[in-house]
């Protein structure tokens, strides 16, 4: 009950007939007196909050339904994603590491999840090693625990054709005009494993995140939804961002959405490698060599990943 209670301190609320019993975990609990007890950890990045499952030892992947109790902020546990590590199935890989996100949508990447599984695994005794190969929907990436704690992620190299955004366009541009109700808006395509729509705007505070977020998450030119990023150039080295997120809202920080925008900057000329990415929940830094004739960098984000607590939650039987 230890979790539970922190939790409904935090919010004030009162426990409702369909509240799940949240327990503090045993050490080492593998086995389950219900076959509906789920052990889980809570973990962010930078605020981007995390429920993470251990699905080698439980044989539990939640459901879409499942999935949305879980991330419910008043009846579940609350959090922006849910991070499932897998078995490996293919060779020369670690783990399998699946998404989904707070609406019950399984996505193909996320950033600041990719840091918090790996020290997820590692502090669970699932590996030993401090850098290690992980497949996601959108291929592999490579996140390594640094000395100082921190956690570098190889995630991959970022794409920029309309097709493989997804992103309805008959030109391959930097930049791409696009019409959000009454406005007209200057973006960049950029998929790092899940598709991101990037515009600058002068002052990130003020930016109607709220507002042009779920309409540009929702534009009919992404057929498959797209994570809305407002980058704030600081300098050539610093960014300011904040990104409304495909499925979950605006977060606090987005890993992706960090190397999204550091890409674009970088692209259209207004930044260059390293660059600090200042958000709501904290800092990253994202490094990018960007594009040669024959071949573009993979993108390097390093921060932190943070354990909150470990508990199990008894998730009620009439979610399918």
């Amino acid at each position: 009950m230890v979790a539970q209670t922190l939790q409904d301190a935090a919010t004030g609320r009162k426990r409702g007939l369909l509240t799940p019993q949240l327990r503090k975990a045993p050490a080492n609990a593998t086995a389950y007196a219900h076959p509906m007890d789920i052990r889980f950890t809570k973990m962010h990045g930078l605020g981007n909050d995390f429920i993470v499952l251990d699905a080698i030892h439980q044989d539990f992947v939640p459901t879409p339904a499942q999935a949305r109790f879980l991330a419910d902020r008043h009846f579940g546990v609350g959090c922006d994603q849910i991070l499932v590590v897998e078995r490996a199935t293919s060779p020369g890989v670690d783990f399998r590491y699946r998404i989904f996100n707070a609406d019950g949508g399984e996505v193909e990447q996320c950033g600041n999840g990719a840091r918090c599984f790996v020290r997820f695994v590692h502090e669970q005794g699932l590996t030993q090693k401090r850098e290690i190969r992980v497949e996601t929907q959108s291929g592999l990436i490579t996140p390594r625990l640094e000395a100082d704690g921190q956690v570098t992620v190889d995630m991959g190299v970022p794409r920029f054709r309309p097709a493989e955004i997804p992103f309805d366009s008959v030109t391959d541009s930097i930049l791409h005009p696009l019409t959000v109700g009454d406005a007209r808006i200057d973006i960049s395509v950029v998929s790092m494993g899940n598709p991101h729509a990037v515009q600058v705007v002068a002052d990130v505070a003020a930016a109607p995140v709220g507002q042009l977020g779920p309409l540009i998450e929702a534009h009919p030119r992404f057929p498959r939804r797209v994570n809305a990023g407002f980058m704030q150039i600081v300098d050539r080295h610093a960014i300011r961002l904040r990104v409304y997120e495909r499925g979950a809202g605006e977060t606090l920080a987005c890993g992706t959405g960090a190397c999204a925008a550091v890409v674009a900057g970088i692209r259209r000329g207004l930044l260059d490698s390293p660059v600090r990415v200042g958000m709501r929940g904290g800092e990253l830094s994202i490094a990018w060599n960007g594009e040669a004739a024959n071949s573009v960098a993979p993108v390097m984000m390093t921060g932190p990943a943070t354990s909150v607590f470990t508990a199990e939650i008894n998730l009620p039987s009439n979610l399918l």
